[in-house]
């Protein structure tokens, strides 16, 4: 089956990304083999990473394209694939997978959103930036580590206090 998915080139693009397992803390536990992946994707295929938040078991990036580029897809895929080969084999497959010949690290597919203009990009970056706090996993959005939230903060853009669950009223795009 073929998924009609956006692709208008140099478009900004949000992603939602799932360990196969949710229960497990796959991605938190292998930080490093999933920053290198990214890494490594964005100097083949550049794209701008504007914004970024890893919990245990799923992720949620912002990634606008070059200009001439709609290849999400690819880099996507590449991301995955490069996370996979760099974390220690050992997880359950089903035989669907091993059939043909896949490890059992993602979900097969993922949610994409393009985003269509100022407001929605910014409602994004504060449910990206906010995701910690709303699965209970922070007190404030800024307590969590593997968040871009804190590239934000050194910017001046938002303050280490925003999204906080003791008080601070936030829209974090629910």
């Amino acid at each position: 089956m073929r998924y009609r998915r956006a692709d208008v080139p140099g478009a900004t693009y949000f992603f939602t990304l799932n360990a196969a397992d949710r229960s497990g803390h796959l991605l938190t536990d292998h930080i490093d083999a999933l920053r290198d992946s990214v890494r490594t994707v964005r100097r083949s295929r550049p794209f701008e990473l504007d914004a970024i938040c890893v919990l245990p078991d799923h992720l949620h990036l912002l990634m606008t394209l070059p200009r001439e580029d709609a290849d999400f897809a690819t880099r996507i895929m590449l991301i995955k694939q490069g996370f996979s080969r760099r974390v220690p084999p050992g997880e359950r497959i089903s035989k669907s997978r091993a059939s043909k010949g896949e490890r059992g690290l993602w979900q097969r597919r993922y949610w994409e959103h393009l985003i269509r203009d100022d407001l929605d990009f910014e409602r994004h970056v504060d449910y990206i930036h906010f995701n910690p706090v709303k699965h209970g996993w922070a007190e404030r959005a800024a307590d969590w580590p593997h968040s871009s939230i804190h590239r934000f903060i050194q910017d001046g853009v938002i303050d280490a206090s925003w999204a906080s669950v003791s008080g601070v009223e936030v829209d974090a795009g629910e």
